[in-house]
């Protein structure tokens, strides 16, 4: 499958994950809805179905709140061709979080360290992303660099908005459009706020994860479109990069379908090739510094 009329294995997939559940047990995986990925996913792995989607460098981003996983990601990164950068975790709110990021910097494959996330989704307060400590850290993030990749559902998006506002010198990214509502065909008060957030120039958002937020045994390209739209409507394709978030999105289709599918929604929405290649790499290799 070539995405666009450009060279095959140069798209870029800006998120995706790895996991081996004998060296660091998932207890999000427990669920019987999880039985599908409860294994273990590797580099080789996701090699191979990546060359499917023509896709030939890719952003790793962490799955738990573990320095260690980060410090393990960034010496894979190191050893693999395909692997271009990572996203790492850091405790925002400990005051040594300076040193913290300078460590993992210096670790084997620290340079490929590009950003930093927490799994704010997870949080019960809805504004956890506007307290001091917080806030506080995303500065020293800032500071030393690196983006920070949002992942927060609709209902945390003002706290979110708030933020972003408050520090215009750190770049974020949005992860997933923020898990819209895609089951429910709902799309406010999400395409709102996704409108605000977007209005803000430090935020750039990734076209990742949305088959999952579909009735991921009944989907289709149609029931995607709606929200997509208004990712292009509001991001535009320069702040637009695709992400397979695999292996999660083996819950719903495949890497190579998903890239297909994506394709095929910004093709029906009009980008011309260069518009569809900036979303397929360009914009990734601009915030994630992929040289």
């Amino acid at each position: 499958m070539t995405l666009t009329g450009t060279p095959k294995g140069t798209r870029i997939d800006a998120h995706h994950h790895f996991w081996e559940l004998a060296r660091r047990p998932q207890s999000w995986l427990e669920p019987p809805q999880m039985a599908p990925i409860r294994r273990d996913f590797t580099l080789s792995d996701y090699a191979s179905t990546a060359a499917e989607a023509d896709i030939g460098r890719s952003v790793l981003v962490q799955v738990l709140a573990d320095a260690q996983e980060t410090r393990e990601f960034l010496a894979l990164a190191a050893r693999s061709q395909t692997v271009a950068a990572v996203v790492g975790w850091a405790d925002l709110t400990r005051p040594g979080l300076p040193g913290e990021l300078a460590a993992l910097a210096a670790s084997p494959g620290g340079d490929l360290l590009r950003g930093v996330r927490h799994l704010v989704q997870g949080e019960g307060d809805p504004r956890w992303l506007a307290r001091d400590d917080v806030r506080g850290g995303l500065r020293e993030v800032a500071a030393a660099g690196l983006t920070y990749d949002l992942l927060v559902v609709p209902h945390q998006l003002p706290a979110a908005i708030e933020t972003v506002r408050a520090l215009p010198e750190l770049t974020f990214v949005l992860d997933h459009l923020a898990k819209p509502p895609i089951a429910s065909g709902k799309l406010e008060p999400w395409a709102g706020l996704i409108r605000e957030l977007a209005a803000e120039p430090n935020v750039t958002a990734k076209l990742s994860g949305l088959i999952t937020e579909a009735d991921r045994d009944d989907w289709d390209a149609a029931r995607l479109r709606p929200y997509v739209e208004v990712a292009l409507e509001t991001f535009g394709p320069s702040r637009l990069m695709f992400g397979s978030d695999w292996p999660v999105c083996l819950l719903a289709g495949s890497l190579p379908v998903w890239a297909e599918t994506a394709l095929a929604l910004l093709t029906d929405a009009g980008l011309s090739a260069a518009e569809r290649d900036e979303v397929f790499g360009g914009t990734a290799t601009r915030v994630y510094r992929l040289g």
